[in-house]
């Protein structure tokens, strides 16, 4: 990788991570309740994408652990947010569905985000306005490419004895912050902002949990 591409990968993580964190923090005190930690927003937000996937699949996109995904389910269910049914093809196997109450959530978070975001936007000046909205088409070619898969060393930065890293910035951003739900569980197109999560739940990233 070219160290343009280096600096431009650490800026745009730079930007985007303060982005999510600012608009978390906006948001949170106006998100009903229960409070979510953020993998369980993350799981949710696979189930959103994804009506009737299984704890395997899904575990499998969040790159976590079966049990751990069922933990998640388990706590969600009691939370009123996830239902578990027998898939009709295999009774051994479940599939897992979001309630009413969770999509309610969701789409609540989203309009709420949707004009948070808006607001801002309109204040800016429309040429600025036009370089943001000719920039997604890219932003998300690169988030497809980011969600495609890879082998582990790929995922990491270059071995310095083999591929220094130039210009003084490092190769990998790591985010500075006091709230653990910033580290994403998986390239996923939507934060995990719908929780208000706790400042004690540490998501270890492989999101989510969080953008």
């Amino acid at each position: 990788m070219g160290s343009d591409g280096v600096r431009l990968g650490g800026d745009l993580m730079d930007v985007t991570m303060a982005m999510r964190r600012l608009v978390r923090r906006r948001l949170r005190g106006v998100t009903p309740p229960p409070d979510l930690r953020p993998a369980q927003v993350e799981l949710m937000l696979v189930v959103d994408r994804n009506p009737g996937v299984s704890v395997a699949a899904a575990a499998r996109e969040l790159r976590l652990a079966d049990n751990t995904v069922s933990t998640l389910v388990n706590q969600l269910i009691r939370a009123g947010m996830l239902r578990r049914e027998t898939d009709p093809d295999d009774r051994r196997a479940a599939r897992l569905e979001l309630t009413a109450a969770a999509r309610r959530r969701i789409a609540d978070w989203r309009d709420r985000r949707a004009h948070l975001v808006g607001a801002r936007l309109d204040e800016l000046s429309d040429e600025d306005q036009a370089s943001i909205a000719a920039a997604l088409p890219a932003l998300r070619r690169l988030l497809a490419r980011l969600a495609e898969p890879t082998g582990d060393a790929a995922d990491g930065p270059p071995s310095p004895s083999t591929e220094p890293v130039s210009a003084g910035r490092p190769a990998t951003f790591v985010q500075p912050s006091d709230d653990a739900a910033d580290r994403p569980a998986s390239p996923s197109t939507e934060p995990a902002d719908i929780g208000r999560p706790a400042a004690s739940s540490v998501h270890a990233s492989s999101d989510g949990g969080e953008s």
